[in-house]
């Protein structure tokens, strides 16, 4: 059996919120709900069961002070000039760089490729598509978003289920991380 996996941080209900009420003013927009608000360490894609167990169990040594993380602007990823992902900014953090780093060291001892792209921490807001409205507007009004900071307790290894309507996420396993002294 094939499971689509990556390992996330959820942020807390207050900063869901505070997104979710961000999401609008973008026509054609495919925004996020708030079951899907969630800052990506690690996508994996498709394992088989094996790997996805030797993955889970190799996780829990990841243990490492808990960051605190705050959100910061927005911004959109793009591919031949069109953007493709509306998204919300994480602050730079040398706990949460610590923590990536740590993850991706755990997933190649796990048998995965290495990730060859610069990590880039983010909230998904919205896909977009050639309909997709004008973005300038909701760029400049949100420039100086800033939510936060929160601490973070745990991070979590998601399965992925791909439906027409947009991806299920449900959480696999809760990484609990060391509370800072």
């Amino acid at each position: 059996m094939s499971h689509r996996l990556f390992i996330g941080i959820r942020p807390p209900a207050a900063i869901r919120d505070a997104l979710i009420d961000l999401m609008e003013g973008v026509d054609g927009a495919r925004w996020q709900d708030e079951d899907q608000l969630h800052l990506t360490l690690r996508f994996i894609g498709e394992v088989d069961s094996h790997q996805a167990d030797e993955l889970a169990g190799r996780l829990h040594a990841a243990n490492c002070p808990s960051p605190e993380l705050t959100v910061r602007g927005v911004g959109t990823f793009a591919k031949k000039g069109r953007a493709h992902t509306l998204w919300a900014g994480i602050e730079n953090s040398p706990e949460l760089q610590r923590l990536q780093r740590r993850v991706e060291r755990y997933c190649v001892n796990a048998g995965l490729e290495p990730e060859r792209r610069k990590y880039h921490p983010h909230i998904t807001l919205a896909r977009l598509n050639r309909s997709t409205g004008p973005l300038d507007p909701f760029l400049l009004r949100h420039q100086g978003l800033r939510l936060g900071p929160w601490q973070v307790e745990d991070y979590i290894l998601y399965e992925a289920f791909l439906r027409p309507e947009g991806s299920f996420y449900e959480p696999v396993v809760r990484y609990p991380l060391e509370p800072w002294p």
